[in-house]
Protein backbone atom coordinates (compact mmCIF):
# COMPACT_ATOMS: atom_id res chain seq x y z
CA UNK A 1 0.00 0.00 0.00
CA UNK A 2 1.15 3.43 -0.50
CA UNK A 3 1.44 6.44 1.87
CA UNK A 4 1.14 9.06 -1.04
CA UNK A 5 -2.54 10.43 -1.34
CA UNK A 6 -2.40 11.11 -4.69
CA UNK A 7 -1.23 7.18 -5.22
CA UNK A 8 -4.33 4.71 -5.04
CA UNK A 9 -4.56 0.86 -5.50
CA UNK A 10 -8.71 0.00 -6.68
CA UNK A 11 -10.81 -2.76 -4.61
CA UNK A 12 -13.74 -2.32 -7.07
CA UNK A 13 -15.32 -0.73 -9.94
CA UNK A 14 -17.40 2.03 -7.75
CA UNK A 15 -14.36 3.83 -6.25
CA UNK A 16 -12.52 3.37 -9.26
CA UNK A 17 -15.71 5.35 -10.91
CA UNK A 18 -16.36 7.90 -7.96
CA UNK A 19 -12.51 8.91 -8.04
CA UNK A 20 -12.22 9.44 -11.81
CA UNK A 21 -16.16 11.15 -11.67
CA UNK A 22 -14.37 13.88 -8.71
CA UNK A 23 -12.70 16.38 -11.16
CA UNK A 24 -12.91 15.59 -14.37
CA UNK A 25 -9.99 18.16 -15.30
CA UNK A 26 -7.17 16.53 -13.51
CA UNK A 27 -5.01 14.49 -15.38
CA UNK A 28 -5.76 10.94 -13.37
CA UNK A 29 -2.83 7.70 -14.91
CA UNK A 30 -4.51 4.40 -14.67
CA UNK A 31 -1.97 1.78 -13.92
CA UNK A 32 -2.93 -2.00 -14.86
CA UNK A 33 -0.53 -4.48 -13.67
CA UNK A 34 -0.38 -8.16 -12.04
CA UNK A 35 1.69 -9.63 -9.84
CA UNK A 36 3.37 -12.35 -11.35
CA UNK A 37 4.38 -10.01 -14.62
CA UNK A 38 7.65 -9.00 -14.47
CA UNK A 39 7.76 -5.88 -16.29
CA UNK A 40 5.55 -4.85 -13.62
CA UNK A 41 7.87 -5.18 -10.99
CA UNK A 42 9.68 -2.05 -12.53
CA UNK A 43 6.79 -0.11 -13.83
CA UNK A 44 5.20 -0.07 -10.17
CA UNK A 45 8.40 1.91 -8.91
CA UNK A 46 8.02 4.33 -12.16
CA UNK A 47 4.24 5.00 -11.45
CA UNK A 48 4.97 5.40 -7.39
CA UNK A 49 7.66 8.22 -8.45
CA UNK A 50 5.63 9.93 -11.12
CA UNK A 51 3.07 9.99 -8.32
CA UNK A 52 5.79 11.50 -5.85
CA UNK A 53 6.91 13.58 -8.45
CA UNK A 54 3.36 15.24 -9.74
CA UNK A 55 0.80 15.69 -6.82
CA UNK A 56 -1.51 16.76 -8.65
CA UNK A 57 -1.07 13.48 -11.13
CA UNK A 58 -4.20 11.21 -9.38
CA UNK A 59 -2.21 7.61 -10.01
CA UNK A 60 -4.75 4.97 -9.78
CA UNK A 61 -3.05 1.18 -9.42
CA UNK A 62 -5.71 -1.32 -11.26
CA UNK A 63 -5.05 -5.34 -10.58
CA UNK A 64 -5.88 -6.19 -13.97
CA UNK A 65 -7.24 -9.82 -13.82
CA UNK A 66 -9.08 -8.95 -9.94
CA UNK A 67 -11.01 -5.90 -11.35
CA UNK A 68 -11.32 -7.87 -14.79
CA UNK A 69 -14.37 -5.43 -15.72
CA UNK A 70 -12.42 -2.47 -15.44
CA UNK A 71 -9.73 -3.60 -17.64
CA UNK A 72 -12.51 -5.24 -20.12
CA UNK A 73 -13.94 -1.32 -19.86
CA UNK A 74 -10.46 -0.32 -21.28
CA UNK A 75 -9.72 -2.76 -23.50
CA UNK A 76 -6.59 -3.90 -21.77
CA UNK A 77 -4.93 -7.21 -23.26
CA UNK A 78 -1.57 -6.88 -21.74
CA UNK A 79 0.61 -5.97 -18.43
CA UNK A 80 2.23 -3.53 -18.22
CA UNK A 81 -0.35 -0.83 -19.76
CA UNK A 82 -0.59 2.61 -18.82
CA UNK A 83 -3.32 5.12 -20.01
CA UNK A 84 -3.28 8.65 -19.22
CA UNK A 85 -6.54 10.38 -19.10
CA UNK A 86 -8.45 13.77 -18.51
CA UNK A 87 -12.43 13.85 -17.85
CA UNK A 88 -13.51 11.17 -20.52
CA UNK A 89 -10.40 11.81 -22.83
CA UNK A 90 -7.87 9.40 -23.66
CA UNK A 91 -4.64 11.54 -23.48
CA UNK A 92 -2.08 8.51 -23.93
CA UNK A 93 -2.09 4.75 -24.12
CA UNK A 94 1.51 2.76 -23.25
CA UNK A 95 1.49 -0.78 -23.27
CA UNK A 96 4.59 -2.72 -21.98
CA UNK A 97 7.26 -1.21 -19.35
CA UNK A 98 8.38 1.91 -21.07
CA UNK A 99 8.91 4.05 -18.44
CA UNK A 100 10.61 7.07 -21.11
CA UNK A 101 7.22 7.22 -22.66
CA UNK A 102 4.94 6.94 -19.84
CA UNK A 103 7.09 10.19 -18.30
CA UNK A 104 7.36 12.14 -21.04
CA UNK A 105 3.38 11.66 -21.75
CA UNK A 106 2.83 13.12 -18.07
CA UNK A 107 5.59 15.89 -18.32
CA UNK A 108 3.56 17.03 -21.04
CA UNK A 109 0.25 17.32 -19.26
CA UNK A 110 1.73 18.33 -16.39
CA UNK A 111 5.07 20.17 -16.70
CA UNK A 112 8.65 18.83 -16.75
CA UNK A 113 9.88 17.69 -13.15
CA UNK A 114 13.76 16.35 -12.45
CA UNK A 115 12.99 14.07 -10.41
CA UNK A 116 10.41 12.14 -12.49
CA UNK A 117 10.87 8.45 -12.92
CA UNK A 118 14.02 6.61 -14.22
CA UNK A 119 14.20 5.79 -17.46
CA UNK A 120 13.26 2.43 -18.02
CA UNK A 121 16.08 -0.44 -18.46
CA UNK A 122 13.93 -2.60 -21.55
CA UNK A 123 13.71 -1.55 -24.80
CA UNK A 124 10.97 -1.50 -27.60
CA UNK A 125 11.34 -4.25 -30.42
CA UNK A 126 11.81 -2.24 -33.84
CA UNK A 127 9.21 -1.56 -36.23
CA UNK A 128 8.84 -4.09 -39.24
CA UNK A 129 9.63 -2.31 -41.88
CA UNK A 130 7.50 0.33 -43.81
CA UNK A 131 7.95 -0.78 -47.45
CA UNK A 132 6.94 -4.38 -46.49
CA UNK A 133 3.53 -5.31 -49.02
CA UNK A 134 0.81 -7.25 -48.24
CA UNK A 135 2.41 -9.71 -49.83
CA UNK A 136 6.04 -10.29 -47.72
CA UNK A 137 4.67 -10.01 -44.59
CA UNK A 138 1.33 -13.23 -45.16
CA UNK A 139 4.99 -14.90 -46.79
CA UNK A 140 6.65 -14.00 -43.42
CA UNK A 141 3.75 -14.95 -41.46
CA UNK A 142 3.68 -18.01 -43.00
CA UNK A 143 7.32 -18.78 -42.78
CA UNK A 144 6.76 -18.43 -39.02
CA UNK A 145 3.38 -20.48 -38.47
CA UNK A 146 6.13 -23.06 -40.28
CA UNK A 147 9.06 -22.59 -37.98
CA UNK A 148 8.46 -26.03 -35.74
CA UNK A 149 5.35 -28.53 -35.34
CA UNK A 150 3.29 -26.39 -33.14
CA UNK A 151 3.64 -22.48 -32.91
CA UNK A 152 2.12 -20.36 -30.30
CA UNK A 153 1.29 -16.77 -30.66
CA UNK A 154 1.33 -15.21 -27.81
CA UNK A 155 2.19 -11.87 -25.42
CA UNK A 156 5.16 -11.99 -24.45
CA UNK A 157 7.47 -14.79 -23.61
CA UNK A 158 6.57 -18.36 -22.28
CA UNK A 159 8.10 -17.70 -18.92
CA UNK A 160 7.39 -13.97 -18.51
CA UNK A 161 3.64 -14.17 -20.27
CA UNK A 162 1.92 -10.05 -20.49
CA UNK A 163 -1.11 -11.57 -20.34
CA UNK A 164 -3.59 -14.15 -18.77
CA UNK A 165 -4.40 -16.10 -21.11
CA UNK A 166 -0.99 -16.66 -22.99
CA UNK A 167 0.13 -17.79 -19.34
CA UNK A 168 -2.57 -20.13 -19.33
CA UNK A 169 -1.95 -21.21 -22.88
CA UNK A 170 1.61 -22.47 -22.11
CA UNK A 171 0.81 -23.71 -18.70
CA UNK A 172 -1.66 -26.26 -21.25
CA UNK A 173 0.79 -27.14 -23.35
CA UNK A 174 3.29 -27.69 -20.84
CA UNK A 175 1.02 -29.92 -18.89
CA UNK A 176 0.85 -31.89 -21.96
CA UNK A 177 4.22 -32.29 -22.96
CA UNK A 178 3.80 -30.52 -25.95
CA UNK A 179 7.14 -28.95 -27.56
CA UNK A 180 6.64 -25.50 -29.49
CA UNK A 181 8.02 -22.39 -30.08
CA UNK A 182 6.45 -19.07 -30.00
CA UNK A 183 6.11 -15.57 -31.36
CA UNK A 184 5.68 -12.30 -28.95
CA UNK A 185 3.17 -10.61 -31.32
CA UNK A 186 3.47 -7.75 -29.14
CA UNK A 187 7.29 -7.33 -30.17
CA UNK A 188 5.57 -6.75 -34.08
CA UNK A 189 2.62 -5.11 -34.53
CA UNK A 190 2.43 -5.87 -38.51
CA UNK A 191 2.13 -10.00 -37.65
CA UNK A 192 -0.06 -9.31 -34.68
CA UNK A 193 -2.44 -7.22 -37.00
CA UNK A 194 -2.18 -9.19 -40.06
CA UNK A 195 -2.58 -12.64 -38.14
CA UNK A 196 -6.44 -11.59 -37.23
CA UNK A 197 -6.68 -11.46 -41.19
CA UNK A 198 -4.83 -14.27 -42.10
CA UNK A 199 -6.62 -17.12 -39.71
CA UNK A 200 -9.67 -14.74 -39.51
CA UNK A 201 -9.42 -14.84 -35.81
CA UNK A 202 -9.14 -11.32 -33.63
CA UNK A 203 -7.77 -12.98 -30.50
CA UNK A 204 -4.74 -14.13 -29.03
CA UNK A 205 -2.84 -16.37 -27.77
CA UNK A 206 -3.44 -18.36 -31.55
CA UNK A 207 -2.44 -22.22 -31.61
CA UNK A 208 -1.05 -23.36 -35.01
CA UNK A 209 0.05 -27.29 -35.35
CA UNK A 210 1.94 -28.03 -38.43
CA UNK A 211 1.28 -24.36 -40.13
CA UNK A 212 -2.10 -24.54 -39.71
CA UNK A 213 -4.26 -22.16 -37.08
CA UNK A 214 -6.53 -24.43 -35.25
CA UNK A 215 -7.87 -22.22 -32.66
CA UNK A 216 -7.68 -19.64 -29.54
CA UNK A 217 -7.32 -20.73 -25.96
CA UNK A 218 -11.09 -21.35 -25.61
CA UNK A 219 -10.68 -23.73 -28.79
CA UNK A 220 -7.89 -25.90 -27.29
CA UNK A 221 -9.41 -26.12 -24.07
CA UNK A 222 -12.65 -27.74 -25.35
CA UNK A 223 -10.12 -30.32 -27.20
CA UNK A 224 -8.47 -31.09 -24.28
CA UNK A 225 -11.88 -31.71 -22.34
CA UNK A 226 -12.92 -34.01 -25.35
CA UNK A 227 -10.00 -35.42 -25.63
CA UNK A 228 -9.55 -34.38 -29.57
CA UNK A 229 -6.21 -32.17 -28.05
CA UNK A 230 -3.71 -35.12 -28.19
CA UNK A 231 -4.66 -36.36 -31.75
CA UNK A 232 -4.57 -32.60 -32.89
CA UNK A 233 -1.19 -31.70 -31.37
CA UNK A 234 0.13 -35.18 -31.99
CA UNK A 235 -0.42 -35.31 -35.64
Amino acid sequence: MSTLENLIDIPNTPQFQELLSKDLKRISLIYFWTSWAEPCVQMNKVVEGLAKAYPKLLALRVEAEEQADISDSFDINSVPTCLVIQGHALLARIEGGDAAQLTESIAKYLGSKSSAAPQSTTSQPPAPPSSETQEQLEARMRNIMNQSAVVLFMKGEPDTPRCGFSRTAVALLREKNVKFTHFDILSDESVRQGLKTLNDWPTFPQFIVNGEFVGGLDVVKEMKESGEFDDVFSG
